[in-house]
């Protein structure tokens, strides 16, 4: 199943997609897409669901963020081959492991606000993970499979300058306002046959800059998930944010970076677009 959720800021309801452009209102039967919805298995029960009953959703409504606003963003770094090699790094032994604050969580059509002071604000296009139930050390990476929810377009914002020059630490690059637009939908598993080998791609104002396929992710889905459960509880609605391919702004020479009036457009096969427009915050 694909599910959404819609409405203004603030307002967000639960519902589906079906197909491409059909959105299907279930907030008289869900109050939302959360940790509870996850946790007491309610994907299971949207399966029982007669679809044809629920309302349409205008087409000008607002895409929201497909899931609710989560527990925690985890987010992996260099955790792409070729994305390790455009940064002059090794390759990680360990996942490499931060957080984005969970408000960054936005719209995948929404604004993403330029940070004020920024001059450098950067893209990243990502396949996100959302946890289905709660995961503490899981035991295999085989059954980390069974606490996975679904997938996403994750855009994994950056300002470089606050994340590398300011401190050195990432959380603070990472966490400004709009900074992790995220959908269009959540895709649940059993409508991915092969999550590690999507093609992703991200233009902004038509111009390619990241071309990339999740087969050259150092670790994988459900690697990260079991990993992630040795050190923390993974909480049902957690988002990982699972790495980025080569070509973002800062690895070009010179390097490249976001201003107001650009267009930003990402693509994961299967999962949909997202489209965004910078502003000045």
């Amino acid at each position: 199943m694909k599910l959404i959720r819609f409405g203004e800021t603030g307002q967000e309801k639960p519902g589906v997609l079906i197909g491409e452009d059909q959105r299907i209102d279930l907030s008289s039967a869900f109050s939302d897409w959360d940790r509870k919805f996850f946790q007491e298995g309610g994907i299971e029960s949207l399966k029982n669901l007669d679809l044809t009953v629920f309302p349409q959703i205008s087409n000008d409504v607002r895409w929201a963020a497909c899931v609710a606003r989560p527990g925690k963003v985890l987010c992996i770094g260099l955790n792409y081959s070729d994305h390790a090699a455009e940064s002059g790094m090794p390759l990680p032994s360990e996942p490499i492991v931060f957080q984005k604050a969970a408000n960054t969580v936005v719209g995948p059509y929404d604004n993403i606000q330029i940070p004020r002071n920024s001059v450098k604000t950067d893209w990243e296009v990502e396949l996100g993970v959302v946890i289905g139930k709660d995961a503490r050390y899981l035991d295999s990476v085989e059954e980390a499979k069974d606490f996975i929810a679904g997938y996403c377009i994750a855009h994994d914002v950056s300002e470089r300058e606050f994340q590398l020059e300011r401190g050195g630490q990432w959380t603070k690059g990472k966490s400004c306002d709009t900074f992790n637009p995220l959908g269009p939908f959540l895709l649940t598993p059993d409508e991915i046959e092969h999550v590690h080998d999507l093609k992703m791609s991200l233009s902004v104002n038509g111009v390619d800059k990241q071309k990339g396929n999740t087969s050259y992710m150092v670790f994988d889905c459900y690697y990260l998930v079991h990993y992630l459960s040795q050190f923390m509880t993974l909480e049902a609605g957690d988002l990982i944010c699972t790495g980025t391919p080569p070509g973002v702004g800062l690895g070009m020479k010179p390097p490249q970076y976001l201003k107001a009036g650009d267009v930003v457009e990402l693509s994961i096969q299967g999962l949909g677009r997202q489209k965004q427009t910078c502003i000045n915050s």
